[in-house]
């Protein structure tokens, strides 16, 4: 399979602007002149880095994962939108769901800081869907501690439920 493998970034396309669509889970913000600084660089060097999107068939859309602010400078200045003619850079990815937010996480974590609200509301979506302690803390990049006090946090008995209060083995130290 690993040799098989092609790394999104060699099929970048250009997407018109209208068929992209934010998802509703990213916890990334960034402040207002940080986002100056984004649509200043993004006119001064162009777009260097794709979108990140899943495509969404039934719709014809295709959902930001990662890129949610590059995609906001196109939306909201006018001279680049003229200058890229309204075509947003992206590569497909094809994960479900889950995946697709844990990618999210990883591509922002790697990068900055999040709204702890929003990162507590991914980790309860996660959670309802099925995910393990185990697979939200290797696929997001967090520690026990990290995971327990986002489900505290989200103050959602669910995230609990079924569970012992003792140290699981998942949970356990190396």
């Amino acid at each position: 399979m690993i040799n098989n493998f092609r790394s999104p970034v060699y099929s970048v396309k250009a997407i018109p602007l209208e068929k992209v669509v934010a998802n509703s889970y990213n916890p990334n913000i960034v402040a207002p002149p940080e986002m100056r600084l984004l649509e200043l660089s993004i006119w001064e060097d162009g777009y260097t880095m794709p979108c990140v999107c899943y495509y969404l068939k039934d719709k014809d859309q295709y959902e930001l994962v990662d890129g949610y602010h590059r995609y906001m400078v196109m939306k909201t200045s006018q001279r680049i939108y003229e200058r890229e003619h309204g075509l947003l850079p992206v590569v497909v990815i094809d994960k479900d769901i889950s995946n697709r937010m844990a990618s999210t996480i990883r591509h922002n974590r790697a990068r900055g800081v999040h709204s702890i609200e929003l990162m507590s509301g991914i980790v309860s979506e996660l959670v309802r869907s099925g995910m393990s302690d185990s697979w939200i803390m290797e696929n997001i990049g967090m520690d026990k501690d990290e995971l327990l006090r986002l489900k505290q946090i989200s103050g959602l008995a669910e995230l609990f439920a079924g569970k012992d209060f003792s140290m699981s083995e998942e949970w356990q130290e190396d």
